[in-house]
């Protein structure tokens, strides 16, 4: 017995719609609701809200396709300007019924012109007996633009005199929205998160047709008992399952055991799950470099390289300034002409111990120093002469807005920034062999 029921759809596409939005069958009945058949007048405008991969977006795009409702629809962060915007709308409209035929760009710089254009489009298309839905995905960019633009989406149902709905799809509530000198109300619409069940039944339809159903929703089962508490976005746990089922499935195509043997594919999957939860949101690495670090033999809960692949995109003479701001924050001081000096004789490090320097500088953590000192070191380390110019200085704020290094105190300070280099040891050593620098020989911790 479906769920869905609507008098002016035939039960087989709703049986249809319902397969293909699964654990989303309560907010599809309101919208079939407030939608009405095709030729009622629709409710203006739907504001449509819930957290990231939610499904709104993919259940809106379902629904307008399956029941083959006129619709145009925009991501307002790819068409970030308001002239943008309506312009899309107007070619997506007019290609709405034609067929082959590639609309011809039309101008469009005020809201009045936008309302004249798209009159014009519904009589040319034949759309004036039916409901024409605009949905605006990622809405909440529309509060960047002209102050205008907002409440006259809201209302443009009653500023065309046709029958049109609005769906704006955010992540935020409406009272984010809210202009302070009012603008018209719209049909709320609340899209929940999903469930660890509903993760659960979306997650097992996905399974591959040589495993069964039962053995595909058992791992889905131990997948979501290790990253739900620290990742609920569908998506994610989508390419996790996707990444790791081989591992799972390596006893059985091993014949070490069968299908039923939970406990044994749970021991081969553990340490790799453990693995991936440390990469869970982050890209650092593709799907095929994953696998082969899956392969590598290692501790279970520790991920080689990946530290490394930031130095990948830093600039040449970024890297030295990062290495000569690790050792100015790691080195004493007067331990700089020891280092960076060519005659400076033979010192021993014991002349410069005291008694309360037993301890090793990187446990104390990293020191703070200032601008002339890391350029100082930064022309000792490079083989030719650096110019203090803008470039260099470019790249030290850009050292501090990837936070590779901090600035340390105020701004308004009178002999110039302190900065503080927060990178780690094995960072460091993975920059420094990327242009063939010796880092520990200029270390005072490890002479």
């Amino acid at each position: 017995m479906p769920n869905l029921e609507h008098p002016a759809y035939p039960p087989a596409t709703l049986l249809c719609l319902e397969n293909l939005v699964p654990c989303r069958e309560s907010q599809v009945s309101m919208l079939l609701s407030v939608f009405g058949e095709r030729q009622h007048l629709s409710f203006p405008s739907i504001f449509i809200y819930g957290h990231t991969s939610s499904g709104k977006t993919y259940v809106m795009k379902t629904l307008l396709n399956t029941l083959q409702l006129p619709h145009v629809f925009v991501n307002c962060v790819e068409y970030f300007t308001s002239r943008l915007l309506l312009e899309e709308i107007l070619i997506q409209l007019q290609n709405c019924s034609s067929e082959g035929k590639q609309a011809s760009h039309v101008p469009c710089d005020t809201f009045n012109d936008f309302v004249r254009l798209f009159k014009q489009s519904i009589v040319s298309q034949n759309l004036q007996d039916q409901t024409l839905y605009v949905v605006l995905d990622r809405a909440e960019q529309l509060r960047e633009m002209e102050a205008n633009i907002l409440p006259a989406f809201l209302r443009l149902q009653e500023l065309t005199d046709r029958n049109v709905t609005v769906i704006l799809l955010s992540e935020i509530v409406w009272e984010m929205f809210r202009p302070n000198t009012g603008c018209f109300e719209p049909f709320i619409l609340y899209f929940p998160d999903y469930s660890i069940g509903h993760l659960q039944k979306i997650l097992s339809q996905n399974h591959p047709p040589e495993y069964s159903a039962d053995f595909y929703s058992a791992y889905i089962n131990i997948l979501l008992g290790v990253f739900y508490m620290v990742c609920r976005d569908l998506r994610e746990l989508q390419h996790l399952a996707a990444l790791n089922f081989s591992k799972y499935c390596e006893p059985v195509v091993r014949r070490e055991a069968k299908e039923r043997d939970t406990r044994k594919l749970w021991k081969n999957i553990e340490p790799h799950l453990k693995k991936a939860i440390q990469t869970v949101y982050l890209r650092e690495i593709s799907s095929s470099q994953w696998e082969r670090l899956q392969s590598e033999e290692g501790e279970p809960g520790q991920i080689k390289g990946l530290s490394a692949h930031a130095h990948v995109e830093l600039p040449y003479y970024s890297k030295f300034l990062l290495i000569a701001a690790y050792l100015a924050s790691y080195n004493p001081v007067r331990t700089d002409k020891r280092f960076f000096l060519k005659h400076h004789g033979k010192i021993r490090k014991t002349n410069f111990m005291k008694k309360h320097e037993k301890t090793s500088n990187h446990l104390l953590g990293p020191k703070p120093f200032p601008l002339d000192r890391l350029l100082a070191i930064l022309c000792s380390i490079v083989d030719n002469r650096v110019a203090p110019t803008a470039n260099i200085f470019s790249q030290i704020t850009s050292l501090v807005t990837l936070q590779l290094l901090s600035v340390v105190g105020n701004n308004d300070q009178l002999d110039g920034p302190r900065y503080k280099c927060t990178v780690s040891l094995d960072f460091i050593r993975a920059i420094a062999r990327t242009v063939n620098f010796d880092i520990i020989k200029y270390l005072y911790d490890f002479l």
